[in-house]
């Protein structure tokens, strides 16, 4: 008979190493983004080793980012604030790519979100970007140690940027909230912050209305803390 429990899995990877034969990134890069161009080897533990190839990567300043979970308990109900954004590779693609046609929206509901800056290193660093970026998008002020881990940071794109997200939520209360002062760029300035229910939320990203995998993520991982929180209460 099962005993329930999960059969063990090995999760131990390829004994592989990436060798860098020359790097053929352009030079002056001088907009936002990078490109890095790499020609690689993969060095096998037998000592083997693969053809050479060309891979490209983006690289920016600052990489890393913090996806925010702002929530409030109302009338019973966990609600979530949300900010719209206009992206643009979103919108070209509908319009001019030639690709087949998808359920993306642009302008898109989104978390709060933003980049960990460079003098922001560690811990303290994701905490003092969360801060910064609930007053810039939302309109709250917050201290370092409101926030919580909601579950680990993971890697959103590793085949093309090898920037981390981190995610964190916390409770806020509405009436706090002032107008978001916004970090100066175009596309944020236009933004609209909406509330809803969290159980609504994760109904608009089953039905792609909300179309944001890192949105989705994070609501679902806010959900499960959530019910743990009220499974804990209803035992006291």
């Amino acid at each position: 008979m099962s005993s329930g429990r999960a059969p063990d899995v090995d999760l131990s990877l390829p004994d592989l190493e990436l060798e860098l034969l020359e790097d053929l990134s352009p030079a002056d890069p001088q907009g936002f983004l990078r490109l890095l161009r790499r020609r690689l080897r993969v060095r096998l533990a037998d000592g083997s080793q693969s053809p050479p190839f060309v891979y490209d990567e983006i690289d920016r300043r600052a990489v890393d980012a913090v996806v925010l979970a702002a929530h409030f308990e109302r009338d019973a109900e966990h609600w979530v604030y949300l900010r719209s954004a206009l992206r643009p590779p979103l919108w070209f693609r509908n319009r001019e790519s030639g690709r087949a046609p998808a359920h993306e929206r642009a302008p898109n509901w989104e978390l709060p979100a933003g980049l960990i800056e460079p003098d922001e290193p560690g811990e303290l660093g994701v905490l003092r970007a969360a801060r910064r970026e609930l007053l810039e998008e939302l309109g709250f002020e917050a201290k370092e140690s409101d926030f919580r881990a909601l579950g680990p940071a993971g890697w959103p794109c590793p085949g093309v940027l090898g920037g981390k997200h981190f995610f964190l939520h916390i409770e806020v209360q509405p009436a706090a909230r002032t107008e978001p002062v916004l970090d100066g760029s175009v596309l944020e300035r236009y933004g609209r912050v909406l509330a809803l229910p969290l159980s609504r939320a994760l109904d608009f990203c089953r039905s792609g209305d909300i179309s944001d995998i890192q949105t989705e993520l994070a609501l679902r991982r806010l959900a499960e803390v959530v019910a743990l929180g009220l499974h804990s209460r209803s035992r006291e």
